[in-house]
């Protein structure tokens, strides 16, 4: 059986998803990128404003589904361009204690709203 995750303290979707899932013992979040969930504004000033929007993001999500970054156990980060690796992964590693989880990070073409930087997160409950 399979529940429906969503808060307002994150975005709402902006498509025919869900922001999150839990089946199981298992939470699958959709990618998240650096939208303001109160405003809907975009937050790119830079790119570690936008990482840690993005991150914030999805950071809400874990918590309406009962989570935090330590239930996290694998991550896929999408780039839409390989030379801001370094300012994503400072940020993004800052919002991890240890015991980093699996990842993925791959640089695509384009992303939603022509933003830089989108994650998504699979974590164990």
């Amino acid at each position: 059986m399979k529940r429906v995750v969503n808060t307002p303290y994150a975005p709402a979707p902006i498509g025919p998803y869900s922001q999150a899932i839990i089946v199981d013992k298992t939470l699958y979040v959709s990618g998240q990128v650096a939208i303001i969930p109160e405003t809907g504004a975009m937050d790119m000033a830079d790119i570690p404003t936008e990482t840690k929007r993005v991150m914030e993001n999805l950071k809400a999500i874990l918590i309406a589904a009962q989570a935090s970054f330590d239930n996290v156990v694998m991550t896929t980060i999408f780039l839409s361009d390989m030379s801001n690796f370094a300012a994503v992964n400072e940020v993004y590693g800052s919002y991890f204690k240890g015991d980093f989880p699996a990842r993925a990070t791959v640089a695509v073409k384009t992303l939603p709203k022509n933003v830089n930087v989108e994650i998504s997160v699979i974590a164990s409950l």
